[in-house]
Formats: C-alpha cells, sequence, structure tokens
C-alpha cells in the first residue's frame, strides 16, 4: 500500500470516530504533481513568516532533481479534511502560538505515525523562547516522552540527496537538526535556523534576507538541506542502504 493510500486510510478511521467537522484546505490538492508543499496554518503567532519561500525552493527541487512538484504552495490547517492528501507538512513560525486542541493533537499523533511528514522551521531561533517554547510544548503532547533530539550526523537525512557536513539558513542559531523518531524514521526534524528565510526572494527576484555569517554559501546549504528533507520524505531511509554509498560518493567528485 502507498504512503499516500495509507493515509487516506488513517484520516477514514479518524472521520468513523465522529470528531468534529473540519474546514476545508486553502484549495483541493492538484493531482497533477506527485509533490505539494503544504504548510500549516495555526492559531496564533506568525504562521506565515516568509510568504514567498516556497516558489524558490521548488524552482530548485525541479532544477536539480526528477520530482515533479506544485509551484503553488497549499496551506492546511490540523483540523483540514484534506490533511492526509499531503504526506509533507511545513510548519513556521517566530513567536508563541495558541495550544492545539485534542483532536488537532491526535490527528498529528495520527498524522505522523502513519507515514506522514513534517518539517518545523523556527524562524526567530531562540531556544525557549517564542515559536520555539510552543513547538517543544506541543511535541511533549503529541509525542509524549518522546522529546525532540539532536539527529546524527550520519543521518539519512543528510545523506539523502547531497551529502550534508553542515546545514545553512539565515542563520546559524543551531548546527544540528532536530527530530523526533518513531521507530525506524524520523517523521518530525526541526531546523533553527530560519530556512525559509533563506529560500525566500522578493515579487523582483531579490533574496530578502542576508544570511549570515556566511553568506551565499550558507544559503546554498539551506537550498540543499530543503532538497535532502523533501527527498527524505518522499523516501524515508532507502540512502541508509550500502548500495548507495558509491553513487554518493561519486556525485560529491563533480
Amino acid at each position: 500500500m502507498r504512503r499516500r493510500d495509507f493515509l487516506r486510510l488513517a484520516w477514514g478511521c479518524l472521520l468513523a470516530a465522529a470528531l468534529p467537522r473540519p474546514a476545508r484546505a486553502s484549495h483541493p490538492r492538484d493531482k497533477r504533481f506527485p509533490f505539494v508543499f503544504a504548510q500549516v496554518r495555526y492559531r496564533g503567532g506568525d504562521w506565515n513568516p516568509h510568504p514567498l519561500c516556497v516558489g524558490p525552493l521548488m524552482e530548485e527541487l525541479m532544477l536539480r532533481t526528477s520530482v515533479e512538484a506544485s509551484p503553488v504552495r497549499h496551506e492546511v490547517t490540523l483540523a483540514d479534511p484534506d490533511l492526509f492528501e499531503y504526506p509533507f507538512l511545513y510548519m513556521a513560525g517566530r513567536y508563541e502560538f495558541e495550544p492545539f486542541t485534542e483532536g488537532e493533537i491526535e490527528t498529528l499523533r495520527r498524522f505522523l505515525s502513519y507515514g506522514g511528514f513534517l518539517l518545523v522551521d523556527d524562524a526567530l531561533g531562540q531556544r525557549g523562547y517564542g515559536f520555539d517554547k510552543s513547538v517543544r510544548r506541543e511535541f511533549q503532547r503529541v509525542f509524549p516522552g518522546n522529546e525532540l533530539k539532536r539527529l546524527p550526523s550520519g543521518h539519512a537525512v543528510l545523506r539523502s540527496y547531497y551529502l550534508m557536513r553542515r546545514i545553512g539558513g539565515v542563520r546559524i542559531a543551531n548546527p544540528a537538526l532536530e527530530g523526533i523518531t518513531v521507530g525506524s524514521a524520523t517523521p518530525v526534524i526541526y531546523c533553527q535556523n530560519d530556512l525559509g528565510g533563506a529560500w525566500e526572494r522578493d515579487q523582483l527576484g531579490k533574496w530578502t534576507n542576508v544570511c549570515t555569517p556566511g553568506g551565499e554559501e550558507q544559503r546554498r546549504d539551506a537550498f540543499h538541506l530543503g532538497i535532502n528533507i523533501i527527498l527524505y520524505a518522499m523516501t524515508e531511509n532507502y540512502k541508509e542502504d550500502l548500495i548507495h554509498v558509491p553513487f554518493i560518493r561519486r556525485r560529491l567528485t563533480r
């Protein structure tokens, strides 16, 4: 069974459990594209700190890989009946946000336990404050006792396309990624370096944020990490298979 079919089945189970009727997504999922970048809209705080960040990332994704991606970002809530149509979710912010409802916590737990993936991107980058404070609080509710932990340098997400030795962003608030592992997969990956800020261009095509201290090299790392995370979300950990190691090493020499 494909992941999307499994997610759809899980959502059907939720409906059968007679949860309250949720609101709909910003627009229906375009099924022409295997990959759709869906962003979580939540209550309170600032759910959309970089509204123009997705287009440049999708351009790079399609330029560098064979993934066919929708150029349009989709917005969803955790109460959206179409949520399970999107195996990849992105959640960003700067400030504290309102606690999820018990129904949203249950939905997110099912989504992440049955093959869904969530990239969390902290645009403020201050541990224990603002967005970070709310993220750690809510994920303790989603997975009690399974807190966000630093991912090892050999994690599959750092090898899923580019072999990465460092991560980028607008700033390097944290030189490592954190994640929550469930079984053999990591369905939640958390970056505190403001990836969206590094990806974003204005309507004239100019970068909206300066990447410090590493400049454009640091921005390139942010794009590479975004592509790696998307491919990891689509393929999970197949790059842990040693059969891929010689191919990756050849790519590094080009």
